[in-house]
């Protein structure tokens, strides 16, 4: 199953690493943030990557460019040219690279990639958010109910403490512990081909004409992930998720 990654906004919120990189080529722990959310799909047997560019998108495709040669040990002979690899890494994805443009929305990056895609069922996430999540039970959920798309359903962290009150004694202290209430929108979505027809061009974003079409439509359904998601907005969110890779990242167990 193809994989579109969402990967060209400005990423203005994080301008302190945006203003030289794309937000997705921020790196975790040694690796750029999409890198990871690959990988997430990669152990599902979901290796087939469409990533739309759009801001630097020239930054994202030097990195694969030059994958190989970079993640390798190798030797060269300076007389010939001829480079010898030692070490190779055995990763076996296969990644287009798609400039979406600059300034186009959500939607209409995904609509340019209707081509590639095909008459077939794919995958859709955003480069900048990490998960826990069971691909192949969310796909088998897509399945079981037969409806053009679903929105996988997640509960992020507080952004502050919580606590809890019987009269005024505090009966709980938890700090940013994740919502129990507050369902959003957190991307890996499955989606049927018949829904790129919802999306009109490069100005639509993804979050507002069409899946709001889907919904009026009963096409779209949500897969509830309890677990482990959480997105790179802010620097401060850069900074918990080097945190958590130091500590095993949970979105790589």
């Amino acid at each position: 199953m193809k994989v579109i990654l969402l990967a060209g906004g400005f990423g203005t919120r994080i301008s302190e690493y945006t203003d030289l990189v794309p937000k997705p080529m921020i790196q975790i722990g040694g690796k750029p943030i999409l890198w990871h959310i690959m990988n997430t799909f990669a152990k599902f047997g979901h290796k087939d990557f469409l990533v739309a560019l759009g801001y630097k998108a020239q930054v994202v495709k030097d990195f694969f460019l030059d994958y190989r040669a970079l993640n390798s040990d190798f030797t060269v002979d300076l007389a010939t040219g001829n480079v010898t690899p030692h070490q190779v890494d055995s990763i076996d994805w296969k990644v287009t690279l798609v400039d979406t443009g600059e300034k186009s929305m959500t939607g209409g990056r995904v609509k340019r990639l209707r081509d590639f895609v095909g008459n077939e069922t794919c995958l859709i996430t955003y480069g900048d958010g990490v998960a826990d999540i069971d691909l192949d039970a969310l796909i088998a959920f897509h399945r079981s109910h037969g409806k053009l798309v679903t929105v996988t359903a997640v509960r992020p962290s507080a952004r502050f403490g919580e606590l809890e009150f019987d009269g005024n004694r505090v009966t709980s202290f938890k700090e940013k512990p994740q919502l129990h209430t507050g369902w959003i929108n957190g991307g890996y979505f499955v989606v049927e081909p018949a829904f790129f027809d919802f999306i009109d061009g490069d100005e639509t974003m993804l979050e507002r004409e069409p899946l709001e079409h889907a919904v009026a439509a009963g096409e779209l359904m949500a897969y509830f992930h309890e677990g482990f998601w959480h997105c790179m907005d802010t620097k401060r969110d850069h900074e918990l998720l080097e945190a958590l890779w130091l500590q095993g990242a949970p979105w790589a167990q």
